[in-house]
């Protein structure tokens, strides 16, 4: 008798214990976590353009501006960067005839997203494609109306798009606020046209002029703080600034030509010890141009307030 009740009170708990299980893994009724939770409408969806890519054959996309990432939906897609550039991507099939669909999702240096669905085709009609930006991609544009720019980490708060967009002003306003600060060595006048300021980064507008038959090819760029006065046996301290941003870097300056450039600096301040040296050399040549500013030209950068682009 006690073992046939042992028998009988293991059974009707294995069965509670299966109906508790039952009742917890109920199939989902098709909510949102139950509904604590609002679905995604399309006007939230930045609609994808459609990519065809194949085996034997390469797919280029250029991108208004230079890539900062790339993420492949599936192993069956093989994507880098072209070689010797920055906003080319090549993108081919890793093998024949793969059946599911896969994506890709690009974003750029000017903090733009795009995405794509990509399938397979033996012959692509689109092998070389070219971006536009979405500014002025039209009336249907690759993303919502009310979307996001994507930050990148060395501009802070900064929106990369206004970054361009004020860049691109001060280049197209072409206005020399400052008139004093320069230098002109063996046909080279490398000059200082303005200091701007917004939020926490600077703009500095520079122009190379070539009066020389010689063309002038630009290895390198150097913004350093360091000492006005350096005592014998005494170590030199600098600190560079390197720009994060450039529009119309040139480098190439052909004979009896000149080139503007807009460079974009983190903020900062110079001590009343020290002065910044800009300084700019010539590939394979001697025709070194270098100026000093003071802290005095940069505390009075103009700060930029409304955008001149048209």
């Amino acid at each position: 008798m006690f073992a046939f009740l042992a028998t009988v009170c293991a059974a009707n708990a294995q069965e509670i214990t299966v109906n508790e299980t039952a009742t917890t893994t109920s199939p989902s009724t098709g909510d949102y976590y139950q509904g604590f939770t609002r679905p995604l409408t399309f006007n939230r969806m930045i609609p994808p353009y459609a990519l065809e890519v194949t085996f034997s054959k390469t797919v280029h996309i250029i991108f208004p501006s230079a890539i900062r990432y790339v993420d492949l939906g599936s192993a069956d897609l093989l994507a880098a960067k072209a070689d010797g550039t920055e906003n080319v991507l090549r993108v081919k099939a890793a093998l024949r005839d793969f059946s599911k669909e896969s994506n890709l999702a690009v974003i750029t240096e000017d903090g733009a997203y795009y995405s794509f669905n990509v399938k397979y085709s033996d012959e692509p009609v689109k092998l070389s494609i070219e971006m536009t930006d979405f500014i002025h991609d039209g009336e249907v544009v690759n993303r919502p109306n009310n979307a996001m720019e994507i930050y990148m980490n060395e501009l802070g708060q900064e929106s990369p798009l206004l970054v361009k967009l004020i860049m691109k002003s001060i280049y197209k306003n072409n206005k020399r606020e400052i008139k004093h600060i320069g230098c002109k060595r063996f046909g080279i006048q490398h000059l200082l046209k303005g200091i701007y300021s917004h939020n926490n980064l600077l703009y500095f507008h520079t122009e190379l002029k070539n009066s020389s038959n010689v063309p002038f090819d630009v290895d390198y760029i150097t913004f350093k703080i360091v000492d006005k006065k350096v005592a014998k046996r005494t170590a030199i301290q600098e600190q560079v600034i390197w720009p994060i941003r450039a529009h119309n870097h040139m480098m190439n300056i052909g004979g009896k030509k000149s080139e503007r450039t807009v460079f974009t600096l983190p903020k900062f301040t110079i001590p009343d010890d020290k002065h910044l040296i800009i300084e700019l050399y010539e590939k394979e040549g001697g025709r070194h141009q270098t100026f000093t500013v003071e802290n005095a030209d940069l505390v009075r950068a103009k700060v930029i307030n409304e955008l001149k682009v048209r």
